[in-house]
C-alpha cells in the first residue's frame, strides 16, 4: 500500500497520520547525515569541557574542519561549534579533549553540507587544504589559518602568529597572549622534567611507522623542531623533508643515526606492524631498547598548532625511555 493511500480515513485520522509522517520525515532527514551526528554528552561527573560553557558570549561562533585550528581554539578556551571526523580525534589528536557537545561535521575533507547549513555559525576557519569545501558554507564568511613552517626550518613564530590570528578572528584578541605565555612556561617546565629524568639524553629523532619496513621521519620544517628547541633539546634528522615536514625512509636507514640519538615512535602503531617489527632481523640489529634509546608517544596531531607543541612537551616529560643513553 502506498504512503498516499494510507492517508484516506476520517479527518481525525488524517490529522494524526500527517503528524506521524512529519515526525518520520524529520527523523529520516537527521539520520541521513552520515557520520555527522553530534557527539553524545558526557555525564556531569566527567570533566570534559563544554563548548557552551567555555565560549564567551562575545566570541564568534566558529566551525573548523581542520584539527589544528580546532585543537588550538579548544586549548585557548574557545572551542569551535563543530569540527570534522570527531570519532577519530582520540586516535590521531588525543589532547586537548573536545567538548562533549561539539558537532561532528562528518569527514574533514568532505563536510556534510546539510548539517553545515543548519548550524548557527558566524565563521568558518579552515586552511588551503579545505578550500574546495568552501562552496558548502553558503554566505558564511571563511578565513584561512595555517600552522606550518614558513621556511625550511620551523620556528616558534610559525606557531605563535597563527595562534594570534585565531584569537583576533574569534573576537578575543588577548586570549592568545595568555595562552602563548602559559604554553612557553609549560614547555620549559616539561623540558626541565625530562632533563632531570634522563640527563644523558639530549638528541631525538622522531618517526611514525607506515609499516614494518618504512617510516616517516619528521624533520626541521615540522613542529618537532620548535618544540624540542623550547625544551632545550635537539631534533636529529636524515635529509630534508617535504611540505608536510617529513621524509620517507626505510627502517634500515635508521642505522645512520648516532648511538646517542634517542628514537621516538609516534602512535598510532598498528598491532600488525608491531608484531612484524618484533620479528624483523633489521629492527633487531638496530638495537633499539638495548644499545640504543627508544621511546613511544601517544598520538600527537603532527599538523597541529600550539596545542600540539604543548601536548608533545607534556608527553616527553613523562615518557618512558629504554636503552642506550637512557639506561
Amino acid at each position: 500500500m502506498s504512503a498516499l493511500s494510507i492517508v484516506s480515513f476520517d479527518s481525525q485520522s488524517r490529522s494524526k497520520t500527517a503528524i506521524s509522517l512529519t515526525l518520520i520525515t524529520l527523523v529520516m532527514t537527521m539520520s541521513g547525515c552520515d557520520h555527522a551526528q553530534p557527539v553524545s554528552k558526557l555525564s556531569s561527573a566527567e570533566s570534559k569541557p563544554s563548548a557552551n560553557s567555555l565560549k564567551n558570549d562575545a566570541s564568534q561562533r566558529v566551525v573548523s574542519p581542520d584539527w589544528g585550528n580546532a585543537a588550538t581554539l579548544t586549548a585557548m578556551g574557545y572551542p569551535p561549534v563543530a569540527t570534522g571526523d570527531v570519532r577519530l580525534w582520540d586516535r590521531w589528536v588525543d589532547t586537548p579533549s573536545l567538548p562533549p557537545d561539539i558537532v561532528d561535521l562528518g569527514g574533514r575533507y568532505q563536510p556534510n553540507a546539510e548539517l553545515v547549513a543548519q548550524l548557527p555559525i558566524d565563521m568558518v576557519i579552515d586552511n588551503p587544504f579545505y578550500v574546495h569545501a568552501r562552496r558548502l558554507y553558503g554566505d558564511v564568511s571563511t578565513e584561512s589559518v595555517m600552522f606550518s613552517a614558513s621556511g625550511k626550518v620551523a620556528t616558534w613564530a610559525d606557531y605563535t602568529e597563527p595562534t594570534r590570528t585565531l584569537s583576533r578572528l574569534i573576537g578575543q584578541p588577548t586570549a592568545a597572549e595568555a595562552y602563548i605565555k602559559q604554553s612557553k612556561q609549560d614547555m620549559e617546565q616539561a623540558g626541565a622534567q625530562l632533563q632531570a629524568r634522563y640527563p644523558h639524553v639530549n638528541k631525538f629523532a622522531v618517526v611514525q611507522f607506515s609499516d614494518a619496513n618504512n617510516v616517516r621521519m619528521y624533520v626541521n620544517n615540522s613542529l618537532f623542531k620548535p618544540a624540542f628547541a623550547a625544551m632545550g633539546k635537539e631534533l636529529v634528522v636524515l635529509g630534508e623533508g617535504n611540505n608536510y615536514g617529513f621524509v620517507s625512509k626505510r627502517v634500515g636507514d635508521l642505522a645512520a643515526l648516532d648511538d646517542d640519538v634517542c628514537l621516538l615512535i609516534v602512535d598510532p602503531l598498528s598491532p600488525i606492524t608491531r608484531a612484524e617489527m618484533k620479528d624483523s632481523l633489521i629492527w633487531q640489529r638496530l638495537g633499539y631498547g638495548q644499545t640504543r634509546c627508544i621511546g613511544e608517544l601517544t598520538p600527537i596531531w603532527i599538523y597541529g598548532g600550539m596545542s600540539s607543541l604543548v601536548s608533545l612537551a607534556n608527553q616527553l616529560s613523562t615518557v618512558q625511555l629504554q636503552g642506550g643513553a637512557a639506561s
